[in-house]
């Protein structure tokens, strides 16, 4: 054996931080805030390496370390759908892109487990498909998931206990999608499962959805329903909610938000069953937020709305980060920051967007 093979076998594998154990080290660096992670990752290879590694995620997640990030699907003026998500460092915040979506699907659903990103169903060539995409937002990769057992588009999610609730995209017309009208998916499982239904409730198109204390929420073209899936029960939303419920929403500490045509965000209490506006805005976002669409950012209301751009051939995509809290009985928000995130041409579209914690 020669002396610089001996040497390269001898060498020692260099470890994350000289003069500590790798685990303390991981837990240190798994500490450091995912802004700083692009100039933490040229320190060392043995680093960098850790910050692509599932070991520093798990390690972020165990130490309730992980930040949410927001995630943003844009359809082209070719129709094509565009995957980007918002990067921050200490000076700047913008939407950067990732690898996109390799279906070509339109009008599928979006739920978010764990670390994953769910694409479910949509039309392909005017047919509704049963395929299942997933992105790990920690590498940015996408893959096959298990398929539904019918094809759906523009259906309604919902993730509860774990697993998700999908609802409607396909019409009740033979006994495989009359019985597997609603459906559920068990991650552990890998595998989808029919949800019993009653026939009154199956409607084709949904165009929103949403959960909250533990149910379902989904608003159909003739009035909206709601799932308990604990207890497979199944119901009409109350007029008020039906009423007041347009466009895309999310839900902030058992509060769903939504942006009415009013130039308002306001906020639905299940529990008293009334809409309220979100107070203390005024100064601080637009009054119309065109193609508004909204997410739960870690307990914090993300905003992002389209805007013309001002050479005329490109529109804006803005963001906005706001706190919202309930004071005497009113719903108030207090605006960290907003900004213009990307400029992409004009006839572009938000789909929609999504926090994942990481």
């Amino acid at each position: 054996m020669s002396s610089s093979s001996s040497e390269s076998e001898s060498e020692p594998a260099k470890s994350l931080i000289p003069t500590l154990p790798d685990d303390v080290a991981l837990n240190c660096l798994a500490r450091v805030p995912r802004p700083h992670h692009p100039v933490l990752s040229l320190v060392s290879k043995p680093i960098h390496s850790l910050l692509s590694s599932p070991l520093f995620f798990h390690a972020r997640s165990l130490l309730n370390s992980t930040q949410h990030h927001l995630y943003l699907t844009l359809r082209s003026r070719a129709s094509t759908l565009l995957w980007f998500t918002l990067h921050r460092t200490p000076t700047r915040i913008l939407l950067v892109p990732i690898p996109s979506h390799p279906s070509p699907a339109l009008g599928s659903a979006y739920a978010v487990l764990g670390n994953t990103i769910y694409v479910i169903g949509g039309s392909i060539n005017d047919v509704p498909s049963s395929h299942v995409w997933l992105l790990d937002c920690r590498f940015h990769r996408w893959r096959r998931g298990p398929s539904m057992r019918v094809g759906r588009e523009f259906a309604a999610t919902g993730v509860v206990d774990g697993k998700i609730y999908v609802i409607g995209g396909c019409v009740a017309d033979n006994w495989a999608r009359s019985a597997n009208w609603a459906e559920v998916f068990d991650p552990a499982a890998e595998k989808w499962e029919r949800v019993a239904s009653p026939v009154e409730v199956r409607e084709k198109w949904m165009h929103a959805s949403a959960v909250v204390d533990g149910k379902v929420y989904a608003m159909a073209d003739r009035g909206g329903i709601a799932l308990d899936p604990r207890s497979g029960a199944w119901e009409s939303v109350g007029t008020e909610l039906d009423l007041g419920w347009r466009g895309r929403a999310c839900v902030v500490d058992d509060i769903l938000y939504c942006y009415d045509y009013l130039g308002k965000i306001k906020g639905f209490d299940v529990k008293s069953g009334v809409w309220k506006e979100l107070k203390g805005l005024h100064k601080g976002l637009p009054r119309f937020l065109c193609g508004a669409t909204m997410a739960d950012a870690g307990g914090k209301l993300v905003v992002v709305w389209e805007c013309g751009g001002g050479n005329g051939k490109d529109m804006e995509i803005w963001c906005a980060e706001i706190q919202v809290s309930k004071k005497s009985d009113e719903l108030w928000g207090e605006v960290d920051w907003f900004q213009k995130v990307l400029s992409v041409p004009k006839g572009s579209s938000i789909v929609q967007c999504s926090s994942v914690a990481l």
